[in-house]
């Protein structure tokens, strides 16, 4: 064997180690994209009853507000109207006492001008 012959296996050896070496490499690579794929599908999978569930929970939730907000403005409402009848109460009941208030303290004051 002379030198050129010696070489030429090297690289040939060589050679041989680079392909074992990148079908090993393609052989992982291959079983990581199927075991990928198969986590990919899975996930889709189980994602639309998920999705599902979570457009009727929506639904749901939303339901529940609309009945918050009818009796949040029942709530307003009764607030307003016992807030118009104090009003009125007041100006209809609330005048007339205070005259009687002021007839009792003026005649409360002449009765005790008389005993002194």
């Amino acid at each position: 064997m002379n030198g050129s012959e010696l070489a030429s296996m090297i690289a040939a050896i060589a050679f041989a180690v680079l392909v074992v070496f990148l079908v090993i490499t393609l052989m992982k690579l291959s079983r990581t994209l199927d075991t990928t794929s198969a986590t990919i599908r899975e996930t889709g999978d189980s994602l639309i009853p998920l999705l599902t569930e979570l457009t009727e929970t929506t639904k749901q939730t939303n339901k529940q507000l609309e009945k918050i907000d009818v009796i949040t403005d029942n709530v307003v409402e009764a607030t307003t109207n016992l807030s118009s009848l104090i009003t009125s109460f007041t100006t209809t009941i609330g005048g007339p006492l205070l005259r009687v208030g002021e007839i009792i303290r003026g005649v409360t004051g002449l009765l005790g001008k008389k005993n002194k």
